[in-house]
């Protein structure tokens, strides 16, 4: 059988691992019933159905002929590396790396290096936006995570809050 969508039989196979995963890794729970779930319940439900969306997406690519066989590109590795970077630099922003001595520099100034980073994996860079949505993110995230949710971490760095 030919493959007629590169793209999408890479993705179907892509959803189908992970669907599995999640569903595999569930199992580990409690997984209870329909009436009395467990914690396991919801992340095997959700594994399952994206298995099943992996294989309808797989199956698809296998049957529906495309123009030219959407054949799969190369791999940006710019925006790759920025917006994993980004990620990395908010954790360890957010709560600090105490083996190495850094403190926790908290959730405001993680949020802005988190958007400052993600942003140079674009192809145009504006600091004013950029400054802008880092604004709106930390304003939002200290209402949602801090206001409304009471959660306890670091707002601030550690050696202005005390």
């Amino acid at each position: 059988m030919r493959i007629k969508s590169q793209k999408d039989f890479w993705s179907g196979l892509m959803f189908m691992g992970v669907g599995i995963a999640f569903a595999w890794g569930a199992t580990n729970y409690t997984i209870g019933e329909g009436a009395r779930m467990g914690p396991g319940y919801f992340p095997l439900v959700l594994g399952i159905l994206l298995t099943l969306i992996g294989v309808f997406i797989t199956f698809e690519a296998l049957v529906v002929e495309t123009e030219d066989g959407e054949p799969i590109g190369k791999w940006a590795w710019k925006p790759l590396g920025f917006i994993i970077g980004a990620n990395l630099i908010f954790g360890i922003l957010l709560a600090g790396l105490p083996k190495i001595g850094l403190p926790a520099m908290g959730l405001i100034v993680a949020i802005y290096a988190l958007t400052f980073v993600s942003s140079l994996a674009g192809e145009e860079h504006n600091t004013k936006e950029v400054a802008v949505l880092a604004t709106v993110l930390a304003v939002g995230s200290y209402l949602a995570f801090i206001v409304l949710l009471k959660l306890q971490f670091p707002v601030w760095p550690s050696f202005i809050s005390g």
